[in-house]
């Protein structure tokens, strides 16, 4: 019998892949700082890592919109604020001090924005995040609960090294990683791997010849390897 409906399991899901989306995001934008202050449009590279066109035209818009712009889907902003929104409905499975954490890192970031030392403030922001997960482990009992947010985030990881062009070694821990959480997953929850999805990357994954030359087939067996199934009762 299913323990966690549908609903929940994708809120868990995606709780998982916009808080790692919103850490790695901030993480990335911090690795450019020393690039900004040498060079003019030094995020260039981030933006062809995703296809996003160049409408920014100068290193502050860019920080500004990544960093602080709602209405930017990719940026830490939004990630931010869609992590709450699936843990204020998660509260009694994240805890509400799990829950607390997300609240202050968007605070932290909101206050940040005014900061006459950003990377300070996002330094904070980056041990709030991380104070976030230590809480979530802290207060979940429940092994699906806890499994599941988790293959949102390995996933979410594993896509974005994926397109900013980690090294394969690291890469391929992620992936590691991440088949390890698919196994644990129990069989009755509504969300399970797809088993066509899951023969293909590990495939590739076999080895750095075969991910450099398909790299994009693993970027789409991410994104639907873990979807709702139909369950049989």
């Amino acid at each position: 019998m299913t323990t966690i409906s549908k609903e929940h399991s994708d809120r868990l899901y995606w709780l998982g892949r916009y808080t790692e989306r919103a850490f790695i995001t901030m993480k990335t934008i911090q690795n450019l700082y020393d690039k900004m202050l040498d060079r003019k449009n030094a995020y260039e590279d981030f933006l062809r890592y995703f296809g996003i066109s160049d409408i920014y035209g100068s290193n502050e818009t860019f920080m500004k919109s990544f960093l602080y712009d709602g209405s930017n889907a990719n940026s830490v902003a939004y990630s931010l604020e869609r992590s709450y929104d699936n843990g204020i409905v998660l509260r009694e499975e994240i805890s509400t001090e799990s829950l607390s954490f997300l609240q202050l890192a968007k605070d932290t970031l909101a206050k940040s924005e005014s900061s006459r030392n950003t990377r300070l403030s996002l330094l904070s922001l980056e041990d709030q995040m991380y104070a976030f997960w230590g809480c979530l482990n802290e207060h979940i009992y429940n092994d699906e609960i806890r499994n599941i947010i988790y293959i949102g985030k390995t996933i979410e990881r594993l896509d974005l090294y994926i397109r900013m062009e980690y090294p394969f070694d690291i890469t391929r821990k992620e992936y590691i990683r991440l088949m390890k959480n698919l196994e644990r997953a129990p069989k009755g929850t509504p969300y399970r791997y797809n088993t066509a999805n899951y023969s293909e990357l590990v495939k590739i994954m076999e080895n750095e010849e075969k991910y450099r030359q398909n790299s994009e087939k693993v970027i789409g067996c991410l994104e639907h390897l873990f979807e709702p199934m139909e369950v049989t009762v």
